[in-house]
């Protein structure tokens, strides 16, 4: 007996017969899609230490955040894209590696982000300004967006006339400063040489003032002032340096003279979203590769196939179930 070619079951496990069989040899369609550049580099410093964040019910510190967000943009990059990874410390950024493909190496990639730790930091200082701008000079030079996650806290205080001057253009680099942590003070943990905490940083732990330069205005007024010989007053200054927050209007300071977009790292707000806002696009060629959807088509007929009959089934029985109805 021969089957009937027409039957819409059979026609269907032929197809999906063709379709398995051609996944096997299908080749990789080459492809223009967009993608982006990132140099990402994260502030390691001691009050990146401080747990102003949540995550499953518990805290967790700045940089734990900064991580894990970054992380999630990474997944959230078309391919192909690529990612060059660095920390900051004292006043420069250290390169980790180069751009690398984010979709073909994510888990080298995943697991360099998830070993940053603040134990790689080689100073204690946090002169935000000039890792910045040093950051934007070598996201130049790899020809990426940058992406600079720090709560804004510049240890020491910079002095009375500022801080660093920008001598780049504004604007040339695009990217984002993500500004990290809550905007309530909370206490800075401190470790022993072994790293283990033993608490937090006190008042007299840190300095409240910066001495360089010329003293600030009003200094005249101070206990203890001498012109030539105690310009800053004789005793020291006191403040609230050994506490942390974001330094949100520093850092929008800092993106104005840069041309970079801020962005407050929180979770009412979509990094990734922020970042496309101010991305620089770039064409690339890539491969697709045709198998996943060869494979879907040929399990979508092989189920239309097992489907068919009782379908067709059904609606023949409702037929005549109407037709004796109406007789």
């Amino acid at each position: 007996m021969c089957p009937d070619l027409r039957d819409p079951r059979l026609i269907l496990l032929a197809l999906a017969t063709a379709l398995l069989v051609a996944t096997f040899g299908a080749p990789t369609m080459r492809v223009t899609r967009p993608g982006y550049d990132i140099l990402a580099i994260i502030d390691i410093t001691g009050s990146m230490n401080v747990r102003d964040y949540a995550a499953g019910g518990k805290p967790i510190s700045r940089l734990e955040k900064a991580k894990a967000a970054l992380r999630d943009l990474i997944v959230a990059l078309p391919c192909p894209s690529r990612v060059a990874l660095g920390v900051f410390t004292e006043r420069r950024p250290f390169l980790l590696f180069e751009p690398i493909d984010a979709c073909a190496e994510f888990s080298p990639l995943e697991a360099a982000i998830a070993a940053i730790d603040w134990r790689m930091a080689w100073e204690g200082d946090s002169r935000i300004s000039a890792g910045l701008f040093r950051a934007v000079d070598m996201a130049r030079e790899l020809r990426a967006d940058l992406l600079f996650f720090t709560d804004g806290q510049e240890a020491p205080p910079l002095p009375a006339s500022g801080g660093p001057v920008f001598d780049g253009r504004a604007g040339e680099t695009r990217g984002l400063i993500v500004g990290t942590g809550g905007y309530e003070l909370s206490p800075i943990p401190k470790f022993d040489d072994r790293g283990r905490e033993v608490g937090f940083v006190a008042i007299e732990d840190v300095p409240h003032e910066s001495r360089f330069g010329l003293p600030p205005k009003g200094a005249e007024r101070r206990e203890g002032f001498n012109e030539r010989n105690a310009p800053f007053g004789a005793t020291a200054a006191v403040g609230v340096e050994h506490l942390s927050s974001v330094k949100e209007e520093y850092l929008r300071s800092l993106s104005e003279r840069t041309g970079l977009g801020y962005f407050h790292l929180d979770d009412k707000a979509s990094l990734p979203e922020a970042y496309r806002g101010v991305a620089t696009e770039r064409a690339r060629d890539g491969a697709l590769d045709l198998r996943p959807y060869l494979g879907g088509l040929s399990a979508a007929c092989l189920l239309a196939a097992y489907s068919v009959r009782p379908l067709s089934d059904r609606f023949a029985r409702k037929g005549r179930s109407t037709r004796s109805a109406s007789k």
